[in-house]
């Protein structure tokens, strides 16, 4: 973590920060021009046991053409999913997902490209420096305000490395006071807050 932190190797190297966000990495990916939204596992969000998932299913179904338009064969888009809270509430200024990478593969479009594709088609996550390492120190200095509505502290920040017009490697810090998933219902027995629900009249039921 030097490199993103304290010294880049030379002039090739750009170090990106921006905020970390806290719910469930999700996946759309067009395979055979068809979309299909995805858990992190790679298993269809729809036969998840989890309400969440499956509201991400939904939600993908009634956006598919923004999905068909931006993506092409072969491609993900990766994000994280807001709709229920897990360790951070949120009053969210925007939809519930937010995209951090577009994918083949294993490789990831740079952080230039990623913008471009995006443009003002969906949210990315909040920048927080584009001018070299930065210190833990420096970027906990800058979480707040969130740039997502978060109530709660922001869960952290992530540092994106590219070399020579190409994704490096990433890592992430989270503050040690965090207390994962101390929302979810599995864990603390109380009922989940939604961030985001369909609107009333929707068709969606869980499980459909």
């Amino acid at each position: 973590m030097i490199i993103a932190t304290e010294k880049c190797r030379d002039r090739h190297d750009r170090v990106i920060v921006q905020e970390k966000l806290d719910g469930s990495c999700m996946a759309v990916a067009k395979i055979a021009n068809r979309i299909y939204a995805l858990g992190r596992s790679g298993y269809s969000a729809q036969s998840s046991q989890y309400e969440q998932h499956q509201l991400f299913a939904h939600w993908v179904r009634a956006n598919e053409p923004r999905f068909a338009d931006l993506l092409n064969d072969g491609e993900r888009l990766c994000g994280e999913w807001l709709a229920m809270a897990h360790g951070t509430k949120y009053r969210l200024p925007h939809e519930p997902f937010v995209v951090f990478d577009l994918m083949t593969g294993h490789d990831r479009i740079p952080f230039d490209s990623l913008r471009e594709r995006i443009a003002a088609r969906f949210v990315m996550p909040r920048l927080i420096s584009d001018n070299g390492p930065r210190t833990i120190e420096w970027v906990g200095e800058r979480l707040e305000p969130s740039g997502h509505g978060a109530l709660d502290p922001v869960e952290g920040a992530v540092w994106r490395v590219e070399r020579r017009g190409a994704v490096d490697f990433l890592c992430k810090w989270v503050r040690p006071d965090k207390i994962d998933g101390c929302y979810l219902p599995e864990k603390n027995r109380q009922e989940a807050i939604w961030h985001w629900r369909p609107r009333q009249g929707s068709r969606w039921k869980p499980g459909i």
